[in-house]
């Protein structure tokens, strides 16, 4: 790395929180307190046009940060597009005019998953200090009927992600809006008759090749990578992997208390994976998009509102820290 002043050294990857989509200023106050770069939002149905994007975008660039990424969960997680139920064309055009009126509001990333019911989760358990935390036991997801009425096959989805993207890649290259796929959370085979399409590292490598444009690009989950262990892949290998391939369009800082078929997530210091090689690959291959807190155990009290959040700004700023010393 080798800066000239360390002092004035920068990463190029930016820290970046979520806001709600009708942030007051206290909440754009709370982001620039903490330091953050970037926020990204999803913002509801009734928001999905130009004028109200812009807005908003001016808003958070008046508290001195960068709307990064705004996803709408309507469009960017429709199992009329991942299963092609009727309607699907319809929302697919939907789609593509959101696309269409983020790149004319200024506004240059947006999130998918291909994830046609919920991210899926057991009972709730506790981790350090009785914090309540997402669980995940895939022995009881598994005894659960199936969410569409019949099993799905692995080629029907990769079939419905073909007729999407021939869709909807031309429309966000025209619009200058990148799509950052997030993985199935958890990553296995299939759940309530639907396989887990993103499941893997060859899972992305696919879908990239079928998308054939770098406007597809992924939302990297540490914490999907750690649940799927070995079967996901190497993390650090794929963070190297796709940051030289210009894919990570956003990173997600999450640590988790073991791989599947059981994990219980946790404060990012607390889990079975150190977060500081993370972030050291992170700062090591100028990776140049954001890191952002993913779910997170929850404080309790309500004095700790947003607690989670500043603990973990906190701790990933520290690791950055440590990084460009490490490597100055």
């Amino acid at each position: 790395m080798n800066p000239t002043s360390k002092k004035d050294y920068r990463p190029p990857l930016k820290l970046s929180m979520h806001i709600t989509p009708d942030a007051t200023p206290d909440e754009l106050a709370f982001a620039a307190q903490l330091g953050v770069d970037c926020v990204y939002v999803w913002v509801r149905d009734d928001q999905r046009d130009v004028s109200f994007l812009r807005e908003l975008r001016h808003k958070v660039e008046d508290a001195g940060i960068c709307l990064y990424n705004v996803g709408n969960m309507t469009v960017g997680k429709s199992d009329k597009i991942h299963l092609g139920l009727p309607g699907r064309d319809e929302m697919i055009a939907d789609f593509c005019a959101f696309v269409d009126a983020l790149g004319a509001a200024g506004i240059h990333v947006t999130t998918f998953t291909w994830e046609p019911d919920q991210v899926w989760s057991s009972e709730p358990r506790t981790t350090r200090g009785g914090a309540r935390a997402r669980h995940v036991d895939l022995a009881e997801m598994r005894r659960r009927p199936y969410t569409h009425g019949r099993a799905y096959s692995e080629e029907e989805l990769w079939e419905n992600f073909s007729y999407l993207m021939e869709r909807l890649i031309p429309v966000a290259e025209g619009a200058g809006v990148r799509l950052a796929l997030h993985p199935n959370d958890p990553p296995t085979d299939s759940l309530g008759g639907i396989p887990c399409l993103i499941r893997s590292a060859e899972a992305y490598r696919r879908a990239f090749q079928v998308a054939g444009s770098p406007a597809l690009g992924m939302e990297f989950c540490a914490g999907c990578w750690l649940e799927g262990g070995d079967a996901f892949g190497d993390l650090l290998a794929g963070i190297r992997e796709f940051v030289a391939d210009d894919r990570i369009l956003v990173f997600h800082f999450r640590n988790v208390s073991s791989p599947l078929p059981e994990f219980t997530e946790t404060f990012l210091d607390n889990g079975y994976m150190d977060m500081y090689p993370v972030m050291r690959t992170l700062v090591e291959t100028g990776y140049p998009g954001t890191a952002i807190l993913d779910h997170t155990p929850h404080f309790s009290g309500p004095y700790a509102a947003g607690g989670g959040t500043a603990y973990a700004i906190g701790y990933m700023r520290a690791l950055i820290e440590r990084a460009m010393d490490e490597l100055a």
